[in-house]
Formats: C-alpha cells, structure tokens, sequence
C-alpha cells in the first residue's frame, strides 16, 4: 500500500513515486507526482536547451538542481525522467527516433539515459520518426509524450482519434489502437512569427499596439475566408494582400496581424481537416496546447464547421508518468496506461 501525507489542507495525497521533466527548447518544468499519476508539485524556469547556465552536461546539471535539487535530495530513491528537446541532437544526449506506430512501451524500449555526476539516473523518451514510403518523412520531440498523457486519461481516445496540436510547428496526429500511426507537421507559427518580424508584411503593423476586439475579430475571419476560398498556389498572393489590406486602408494597420494570423491558420485547418476527413467517421478531434491558441484554433474550426471533441491542459506530465510506468521505473504500477488512474 502506497504510504500517504496530509496537505496543507486537509487532503491525504499520495507519496512521491516519480520526478518527471518536460524539457523543451526554452524552457524547462519539473513535476513531482504520486502513484495515482497526480502532480504533488511543479516548478518552472527558463534553462530550456538553448538557455542553459553554462555550455554541455554541466549546464543541464545545473538547470536541473537549480530546479530540483531539493527534490533529487529528499527523494534519492525516485525515478527521473526527461521528455522533449532535452533528447534531441542538441540535448543532454541524443534520443533516436523511433518509428510510428509508437505508444509509450515503444517509447521506453529505446529510451536513454545519462548519469549524473551524483551516480543520479535520468530517462530519457526518444521522438517518433513517420516515414511512409509514399511521403515524405515528419518528425515530432516532446508531442509522443504529451499524446501518452491524452490517450491515458480517456480509452475511447486511444482507440481512434485525431489530435490537433498549434504551435510554433503545429501537428496533426491520427492515434489508433493507443499509437501514433501517422502525423503532418505545419510550420503555421513559425511562419506568422517570420512574416510579421521579418518581412516586408510586418512594416505596417504598429508594435505594442492592440486592435479592437472587433476589428481583430473581423481581420481573422477575413484571413480564415481567404483560406477557405482559396486555389491551388494562392497562398503567396493571399500573403500579400496583408500589405495591400493595410496601404487601402481595408483593415486598420493594428488588425493585420489577425488577418495573417486568420490565413495561415485558416490553410492549416484546411488540410488538417482534410487529414481527419480520410479517417472513419466520428473519429474525435482534440486540441492540446496554448489555452489562447487553442481558442484561436476553435474560433477557426468553427468557421469550418468543426466544434472539437475537447480541449485538454497540459498532457505532458501524465505522458511522462506513463513513459515512466512503461519503463518499469514504478514497479508497484502496471504499465498498461488505461489501467492507471489520474484518481483514487
């Protein structure tokens, strides 16, 4: 039986089992969690892995003790593990892809760790490789565990659904069977971030300036309806019109980010759909990621006709805690994600 401690507030939780770490490119989060995959406790900071406290191994040491430290040192016995950029060729160590279908035993099969110089181990997820013979290769780090944490908290959604994740490189995954079978990657916020700081289109938007709530709300959904209507190749000219919009006086120079921001989102949606169209009727759409783009994204589904099945939180932690369980780090657990519970 699990041993248990009392809040603060009078809830009985349960006894730290595992410290996981979802360690992206700019940031880095730690949570400390319980045999029921709750979270006990989390910390942030910003030792992503482009922003460490001094170069190599030793920097990822020191943002995961300047973070942790007191964690590693009450708590020798628990289990680390690490998902996201922290595994890539630029990370603590490198991960290899795996190739889909992938869940989390393929996950924790070909994971790797590194060794403090405390003897402390750290497990590290891999990202997954989608390669079809008749495509091209797409490829995600850090997603394969945030779709772990989904598919555990519901098992229809692990049976068959299509995960819809904004971003910076936004992904629409297809799960089946609790795996990742397939997925596209769309450089939407990558390309907004480009366009607007470094293009001749953002010449026009005035910095540190908000639009009205109706002119941004319009702007959008003009550059969703350019989306929409849009022919084989009209993209550059659709970019364009950002620029010309703006010189006409059609739209305020403030709202032109939000008609930008309306067209690419608007393309992506529609060939994501298209993805989700090929998939067998009533699969259930989701959204993980940023609430405030997310709500973007259902403003442009609903455009489209779409009202997703649900919108969740932050995944990750539960991803890490399946990866973990996966790995044979929580012994006392099965390893069969659905068969873990987020509550008593």
């Amino acid at each position: 039986m699990d041993r248990s401690v009392t809040s603060s507030n009078g809830l009985t939780i349960g006894a730290p089992v595992l410290i996981a770490l979802d360690w992206g490119t700019s940031s880095l989060r730690g949570f400390l969690m319980d045999s029921y995959a709750r979270i006990l406790a989390e910390r942030s900071s910003s030792h992503g892995i482009q922003n460490l406290p001094q170069p190599g191994a030793a920097g990822f040491e020191a943002a995961l003790t300047g973070l942790c430290g007191d964690w590693l040192d009450a708590h020798p016995a628990l289990p680390v593990v690490a998902g996201g950029m922290v595994g890539s060729a630029q990370g603590w160590v490198e991960a290899p892809y795996v190739a889909t279908p992938a869940d989390a035993m393929v996950l924790a099969n070909k994971s790797t760790h590194v060794i403090m110089a405390t003897g402390r181990r750290v497990l590290i997820a891999p990202g997954v490789l989608h390669d079809p013979a008749d495509g091209t290769p797409d490829v995600m780090r850090g997603e394969e565990i945030q779709i772990a944490g989904a598919v555990a908290e519901n098992a229809g959604w692990g049976r068959n659904a299509c995960v819809a994740m904004p971003g910076t490189h936004s992904k629409w995954v297809r799960i089946s069977d609790g795996r990742i079978t397939g997925f596209t990657t769309y450089m939407t916020g990558e390309l907004f971030a480009v366009l607007k700081t470094h293009s001749l289109l953002g010449r026009l938007m005035p910095a540190g300036v908000d639009a009205k709530a109706e002119d941004e709300e319009e702007a959008f959904a003009i550059g969703l309806r350019a989306a929409q209507s849009a022919g084989p190749g009209d993209l550059p000219h659709q970019l364009f019109a950002t620029r010309s919009l703006g010189l006409t006086k059609r739209l305020p120079a403030e709202a032109l980010a939000h008609y930008l921001s309306g067209l690419l989102i608007g393309h992506e949606l529609r060939s994501g759909l298209a993805l989700l169209a090929e998939m067998s009727a009533g699969t259930p759409l989701l959204l993980i990621g940023d609430p405030g783009l997310c709500r973007r994204y259902t403003r442009g589904l609903a455009a489209f006709g779409i009202t997703p099945t649900a919108q969740l939180g932050n995944t990750a932690p539960r991803g890490l805690f399946q990866f973990a369980a996966a790995a044979g780090l929580l012994p006392s657990l099965s390893a069969n994600s659905s068969s873990i519970k987020s509550t008593p």
